[in-house]
């Protein structure tokens, strides 16, 4: 009877930490004093982060997702936004917080001819267990130091976890972060969209 009780609240825990990554050790930032409020957050994400765009290139709000390469989760944030591609402008922005092949992966997406086509074969990939795109080490500075401001950006917003999710409801127009994937259902009401 006493497992049982144990098990539901060791259930929600691991529900909870399967919808997001964090880098391993995670330290005290100094910059998280001076964290950016959630009103303020998609006026200094849309000033600051960059990325490539996918889906409605004419949407007047987009929604920007900050992501790690080597996140499992932020893959399946990938495929849950594909349905949504028709309505809503997606602006994935990649960060390097978990491991050697983040920076270098996140160089090659944003390098990509189709950053759409390359972002779905290397998240089929990781999701594989093939570990995603094959990239070079050699990062140009200005692509490195993108993906080093994204993060810090990311640190910026109190983020713990990736992926991370700025962006305006259509409906309310209120700014909305959220931390952690979710299915297309979820993400359509985050944002304020029908699914169909």
């Amino acid at each position: 009877m006493q497992a049982r009780y144990l098990a539901l609240p060791l259930a929600a825990l691991l529900a909870i930490s399967l919808s997001a990554c964090s880098p391993e050790a995670s330290t005290p930032s100094a910059s998280a004093s001076a964290s950016i409020a959630q009103a303020q957050a998609y006026d200094a994400v849309a000033a600051a982060a960059k990325g490539f765009t996918a889906g409605a290139l004419m949407g007047a709000n987009p929604v920007y997702v900050l992501f790690d390469p080597q996140c499992p989760h932020c893959s399946h944030l990938w495929e849950a936004s594909l349905p949504l591609h028709s309505k809503v402008k997606f602006i994935w922005a990649p960060v390097s917080l978990l491991g050697a092949k983040s920076l270098p992966q996140g160089a090659a997406l944003l390098q990509a001819a189709d950053p759409i086509e390359a972002m779905t074969a290397h998240e089929k990939s990781l999701l594989a267990g093939q570990g995603g795109m094959a990239a070079s080490a050699s990062v140009p500075a200005e692509i490195d130091e993108a993906i080093k401001a994204n993060t810090r950006l990311l640190d910026s917003l109190g983020a713990q976890s990736v992926p991370f999710i700025v962006a305006k409801n259509t409906r309310t127009g209120q700014v909305v972060t959220k931390a952690g994937s979710m299915d297309t259902q979820a993400l359509a009401d985050l944002l304020g969209v029908s699914t169909n």
